[in-house]
């Protein structure tokens, strides 16, 4: 079993899809509400990106969010637009980079 957690802060629980979720958070709330806002990201584009960042692959997001991996590969494409990238890590990247000065410093 997969525990996921979605921009609500819901715990969601998924059947197991063959991977395992980074014990790593690498944008918390804010910072992924300052990054949906700044690439005017929809709802569903935000989630997708959110589960690709945590390291999902398509057909499991597919599987997860009960769309077609044919609809996760186009708002995929669509984020990639809207972010100026042309592939996962450079997405992630991007977020991390842009939302970084949303941290708070760890005393």
């Amino acid at each position: 079993m997969l525990q996921l957690q979605n921009s609500q802060s819901e715990n969601i629980v998924s059947g197991d899809y063959g991977c395992k979720q980074p014990d790593v958070i690498l944008l918390n709330q804010k910072q992924w509400s300052y990054v949906q806002n700044i690439y005017n990201l929809t709802p569903r584009e935000r989630q997708i990106a959110e589960l690709v960042c945590k390291g999902f692959r398509n057909g499991n997001i597919a599987k997860f969010l009960h769309i077609k991996p044919g609809t996760v590969k186009t708002h995929t494409r669509n984020i990639y637009r809207k972010v100026h990238v042309k592939s996962k890590i450079a997405m992630l990247l991007r977020f991390v980079n842009d939302s970084r000065d949303l941290t708070t410093p760890y005393v």
